[in-house]
């Protein structure tokens, strides 16, 4: 294998494709990049086994090819050698079969590299039947839901998003059992197949830090039995689906309500987040919301330290009033998850979820359980 490639060309494919290398992993090969040239293309591709991401850059003015071939290449070292090269330019060239060169005008690297015959056989053909996501519309999906999935190993299913598609209709939930996220988008096609899959959400935000900004560009999903594939461009990005059956959470969703309250959501947060300074368990960090007449009173207390009181006008939709607590962290989570400037609070009871709305945007549901505090 002999090549010269542009140097921003091959550094923007390599920074992709790490994100899929473990430092962790048992396996050596693992921690390297597969490099595969043809006359027409290079493929990078990297795997820890729970994600695959392989990109091509194609072979035009920025590349020139000598002489074909495969090789895995540690995937630290060549990525800190081409970041820090400071040429427009970089060759590679493999000798002896595995000695690797890479070398400019003024430096010279040698490597060791695995021979290709140790790489896992990676499979990432494309399905026939595909679901297509606007790009902007699928970042969006993950930026209002990932947050609420949980962190306990003990739940697996709960550490990942559950996509739910019947014809053009896509239903997301996230859920870690003390909150809940939705998202119910109209695709522009209606799918072959109906699907009910659960995606690692770690996997999905690490797939959109890949994604551009471009509004005409999209993903598509292909769902085989245990794996998810999702392409974008030149990239494909291999995820395993999480085994099991996620929990039916319309029931969760409260169906009557009791009081309903609307406001700008950066008053409401910006007054739970000073409410919050003064509780003493980070994690928890309970605030009480009250109501009186049309002004919300947000307040939060401990022992050790001392007592807040934060007052805000609000818009009522009767005359009702109530008294809630709940975690701060995650109602903050829920209202930073709204492009919206408003947002509504809808109360059922003391003891029953606390449901966070936009009229704005009809797509994204919210809903925070409530903490008894006696």
């Amino acid at each position: 294998m002999k090549f010269t490639i542009k140097k921003d060309i091959l550094l923007e494919a390599l920074n992709k494709v790490s994100k899929a290398i473990s430092t962790k992993n048992l396996i050596p090969v693992l921690a390297g990049i597969k490099f595969d040239l043809r006359k027409n293309k290079l493929t990078l591709t990297a795997s820890d086994n729970d994600i695959t991401i392989q990109t091509f850059i194609p072979i035009n003015d920025n590349a020139k090819v000598e002489k074909e071939g495969s090789i895995i290449i540690q995937g630290k070292y060549i990525l800190d050698i081409v970041r820090k090269l400071d040429d427009e330019y970089i060759n590679i060239e493999v000798f002896d079969e595995l000695k690797i060169l890479i070398y400019t005008k003024n430096s010279e690297f040698h490597l060791n590299g695995i021979s290709e015959e140790e790489y896992p056989n990676i499979n990432l053909e494309e399905s026939k039947k595909k679901v297509i996501i606007d790009n902007k519309v699928f970042k969006n999906i993950v930026a209002q839901t990932a947050f609420a999935a949980s962190n306990e190993e003990t739940k697996p299913v709960l550490t990942g998003i559950n996509f739910n598609i019947v014809g053009n209709i896509l239903e997301c939930n996230s859920t870690d059992s003390y909150r809940l996220a939705r998202k119910v988008i109209t695709l522009k096609e209606s799918s072959e197949e109906n699907y009910n899959i659960v995606i690692p959400s770690h996997n999905l935000m690490e797939f959109c830090k890949i994604l551009g900004e471009d509004e005409n560009e999209h993903v598509e999903l292909h769902v085989t039995n245990n794996k998810i594939l999702l392409v974008y461009k030149n990239i494909k990005f291999q995820s395993r689906l999480i085994n099991g059956t996620y929990p039916n959470t319309s029931n969760l969703i409260p169906k009557e309500e009791f009081l309903t309250i609307s406001t700008t959501i950066n008053d409401l947060y910006n007054v739970i987040d000073r409410a919050s300074i003064l509780t003493s368990d980070k994690d928890k960090n309970i605030v009480t919301l009250e109501t009186k007449d049309n002004l919300l009173i947000v307040k939060s207390s401990s022992q050790e330290i001392g007592r807040v009181e934060e007052k805000m006008p609000i818009e009522k939709n009767n005359q009702e009033n109530i008294k809630i607590s709940f975690s701060a962290k995650y109602m903050m989570e829920a209202l930073k998850s709204f492009s919206t400037k408003t947002v509504e609070i809808h109360f059922v009871g003391e003891i029953k979820p606390i449901l966070v709305k936009s009229s704005e945007d009809d797509t994204l549901t919210q809903l925070v359980l409530p903490i008894r505090t006696y």
